[in-house]
């Protein structure tokens, strides 16, 4: 599903027009960000966790070429779904 694609299904589920439906989902991918930038964890009961987590530096490897290289160390956003969606899906 892409992100039109989902926009149009809101737009269908709620009766929005697809710019109030996709003002909408805008909206929640801000905030989602925001919180995740400013908290570094987002709970929607039901649904999941959004965390931010640290990766360490490590050592990786070229696939192309076989060489090996450095990895820098990051941030990342991992995901755990709760149990509503565990058992729906």
């Amino acid at each position: 599903m892409t992100k039109a694609d989902l926009i149009a299904a809101i737009s269908k589920d709620t009766k929005l027009t697809k710019a109030d439906a996709e003002r909408s989902l805008n909206s929640f991918l801000d905030n989602v960000t925001a919180a995740l930038k400013k908290q570094g964890k987002l709970t929607l009961t039901g649904f999941g966790t959004f965390e931010v987590v640290k990766r360490k530096k490590r050592k990786g490897r070229n696939p192309q070429t076989g060489e090996a290289i450095n990895i820098k160390a990051r941030k990342v956003v991992k995901f755990k779904p709760g149990k509503g969606l565990r058992d729906k899906v």
